[in-house]
Formats: C-alpha cells, sequence, structure tokens
C-alpha cells in the first residue's frame, strides 16, 4: 500500500508520511471495539463522556500528515482514551487472568507432586493439635515452610520418626502443601515407588529421576518400608547422596527410632543413615496413634447414626 507522496522517500522522511495512515487504523480498531456503558452520553465537543465516573472516554489530537506540497500539514484524528472505569476493568482483568495463571501453575505443580490423593488435605489448620505435636507443628512444622528460603540456602531437610500412625507423613503432608501454594516445586513420594520406576526403566525412571532432580522439595515417605537388597540399598543411596550433594533439602519420615538409625553398623545401611543425618534434622512424632483414635471417632460416629436408625 502507497500513501500521497511515499514514492522516492525513504528513512525518517517516509516515516512522516505513515504517520496519519496508522494512527488512524489504530484508532479505528479501538473505536470499534470500545463497548458503551449505561449513561454514557456525547458532551457538546462531540466526545465520548463515560456515565459512570464522567471522564472522558474519547479524545481528539493532532498528528503528522505531510504531503510534498505541505510537509507541515496536520490531522485531526478521534482516539479512545480509558477512564477511570476502565483502568479499574482493565486491572480487575489483569488480576484475574494472574490469579488464572497462578491457580494452573499451582495445579501443574500438584500433578508433577506425585502426592498420594490422601494428602492432598494436608493443611496445617487440618492438623489435630495434641499435647505431644503441639511443638512439632508451630514451632518447627509452620516455621519450616515459612522459612523454606533459609532451609534451601542450607540444603536443610527433617527427619520425622516416630511410632506407626504418630502423624508423621501427615505433617510432612501439610508442609509439601504449604510450599505448593507458594509456587514451589515439591514431591512427596515413597522409596517403593521410586524403586518401582527405576524396575520399570526407560521413560519412567527418567520421569522419576527428573522429578525428583527438579523439585526444590523432595519428601520420601515411610524410609524401612522399601526391599532390603542390594539393588534397592544402592538405588535409595544414590537418590539421598544426590540430594545431599546438590545441596537440595529432603524430609523423609520413618517408623524406625532414631536409636536404631544411629546405631546402624551394616554398611549398605549406616551409609545411607549417615547420609541422612548430616543434613536433616531428627524430630520425633510419638503419642497415641493418630489412625486408631480416627478410626475409634469413625466407628463411635456411624454407631451413633446406625442406632439412631433403629
Amino acid at each position: 500500500m502507497h500513501y500521497p507522496g511515499e514514492e522516492g522517500l525513504t528513512g525518517k522522511k517516509t516515516a512522516r508520511f505513515l504517520v496519519a495512515p496508522l494512527v488512524e487504523r489504530i484508532a479505528r480498531q479501538g473505536m470499534a471495539t470500545q463497548t458503551h456503558r449505561k449513561g454514557d452520553h456525547v458532551n457538546a465537543d462531540g466526545l465520548l463522556v463515560c456515565g459512570q465516573c464522567g471522564q472522558l472516554r474519547q479524545i481528539r489530537r493532532t498528528v503528522p500528515d505531510p504531503t510534498e506540497e505541505e510537509p507541515d500539514r496536520r490531522k485531526e484524528v478521534l482516539l479512545p482514551v480509558m477512564c477511570r472505569c476502565d483502568e479499574q476493568e482493565e486491572a480487575l482483568k489483569a488480576k484475574e487472568e494472574a490469579d488464572r495463571k497462578a491457580m494452573d501453575e499451582i495445579r501443574d505443580l500438584r500433578r508433577s507432586s506425585l502426592m498420594d490423593r490422601r494428602f492432598e488435605a494436608a493443611r496445617f489448620e487440618n492438623f489435630t493439635v495434641r499435647d505431644e505435636n503441639d511443638r512439632v507443628l508451630k514451632r518447627l512444622c509452620v516455621r519450616y515452610a515459612d522459612r523454606f528460603s533459609e532451609m534451601t540456602a542450607k540444603g536443610q531437610g527433617l527427619l520425622f520418626w516416630g511410632n506407626i500412625g504418630s502423624g508423621k507423613s501427615f505433617a510432612a503432608g501439610c508442609i509439601a502443601n504449604s510450599l505448593l501454594e507458594q509456587k514451589v516445586p515439591v514431591i512427596m513420594t515413597s522409596f517403593v515407588k521410586v524403586l518401582e520406576a527405576f524396575q520399570q526403566g526407560g521413560d519412567a525412571e527418567t520421569a522419576m529421576l527428573h522429578a525428583i532432580r527438579s523439585a526444590k522439595l523432595a519428601i520420601f515417605d515411610d524410609l524401612g518400608a522399601e526391599r532390603s537388597t542390594s539393588y534397592a540399598l544402592e538405588k535409595v543411596y544414590g537418590v539421598i547422596n544426590d540430594r545431599y550433594v546438590s545441596c537440595r533439602p529432603m524430609i523423609l519420615t520413618t517408623n524406625l527410632t532414631l536409636d536404631q538409625i544411629q546405631r546402624e553398623t551394616r554398611p549398605e545401611y549406616s551409609r545411607i543413615y549417615d547420609r541422612i543425618l548430616s543434613c536433616c534434622f531428627p524430630v520425633q512424632l510419638n503419642g497415641k496413634s493418630w489412625r486408631r483414635a480416627e478410626a475409634r471417632d469413625r466407628y463411635n460416629e456411624m454407631r451413633k447414626l446406625l442406632e439412631g436408625l433403629q
């Protein structure tokens, strides 16, 4: 497309001849998409005024429109502008889009976290606080999540140990979900599942290694439940050592006692535990089994419900 006087001109001189047509094209597009609100009206100057905030939604501006004969000629163009209401609507849309992207990112992180569905609802606010776990919840788990950037810088992890059903996995799940809400990449799996992926080889092993290495926090649930073959122990050591050497924090849960871990003499086990204790702060969770208590509560609740139907 050629404009009057454009032929034979180059560079900045040519650009001067294109200003008015370009501005007019942009103005037409803007005017075509500008929506009218209830109460909008045209003032004495023929400009659209917002019926809500009273600010102009259109203005007139003069732009260069030269010709060879009239190099200083200018042209008036009607342009849409944003009033206060438009700016608020734009800010709201931008926030909604940012929130949507954030939710999508969190959803994607959850999908790649490998977390069992039973821990998806694990939240600090859902943590049943008992006398024996009050310190662990309020002073340690919450603080660990809140100050995770410091934990990352130090490569500091945690080792939750204690009797079965004491809430070790739930505590780890609370930390995981808290960090996922902050868009921190976390995985939560077990060495049983890790070894299953490694034994499958191929894409399964590659995907598992990528998940472990890309996570800022790796949580390995139920240490000691995996098979104790030389192959399994070598792979477990490899995963833990990789996190240790790269100074990336991990959290482990185990039914083993701290004394069992510290007094282990078998080399294939002791080198694993030595690595864990060198970068994971041991935390005991004890008391009555949560699972047994919850099962008893469910039993009593159902008993009342069923007896009430009789």
